[in-house]
């Protein structure tokens, strides 16, 4: 954007680039486990506790099989108690790895969208001293800023459109 503010004395032109993304939502990540990609075994427990923590095997050990991720867990008497607590812990440590995956998508994403904002990467100038408006991808240009700012963007889309029509025949006809 180029414009003269109301507190520059000597007229000069300032400058502002500004970059914007349009992002999907990330979708709520919902993971069930599957019993028979679970290795359950029950072990002894180590520790104090006393005679019931050591001579019955209550202690679980669960490995999800196709991550090799595994939960050890002993903190609660009963190996039932323990077991559904371990793949409680691997369900929520499945879907932490699975929203970190969504977020490294969008991020990069988000990144290539965006680029790095320089005025070298520049889509489009606004020129408020010359009421005009350029769009750099197809060297369209409007007098006009104020209807532009209004919303009225069929022109540029226009230009677009017939760009990249242009583009895909020059590409079939190669």
């Amino acid at each position: 954007m180029q414009r003269v503010p109301q507190t520059e004395s000597q007229g000069r032109i300032h400058t502002s680039t500004a970059t914007v993304a349009v992002m999907p939502e990330l979708d709520d990540v919902d993971i069930t486990l599957d019993e028979r990609d679970l290795v359950i075994t029950a072990e002894f427990s180590s520790g104090p506790g006393g005679q019931h923590m050591q001579k019955n095997a209550t202690a679980a050990r669960v490995v999800y099989k196709p991550t090799g991720m595994f939960v050890k867990i002993q903190s609660e008497r009963s190996l039932t108690q323990n077991k559904r607590l371990a793949m409680a812990i691997i369900q929520a440590r499945l879907q932490e790895m699975e929203q970190d995956k969504q977020s490294a998508a969008v991020a990069a994403e988000r990144k290539a969208q965006v680029g790095s904002g320089d005025r070298s990467e520049k889509i489009r100038t606004y020129n408020y001293p010359q009421s005009r408006v350029t769009d750099h991808r197809v060297g369209f240009t409007s007098y006009n800023l104020p209807v532009v700012m209004d919303g009225d963007l069929d022109p540029f889309i226009d230009a677009l459109a017939l760009a990249d029509e242009t583009e895909k025949l020059a590409a079939a006809t190669e």
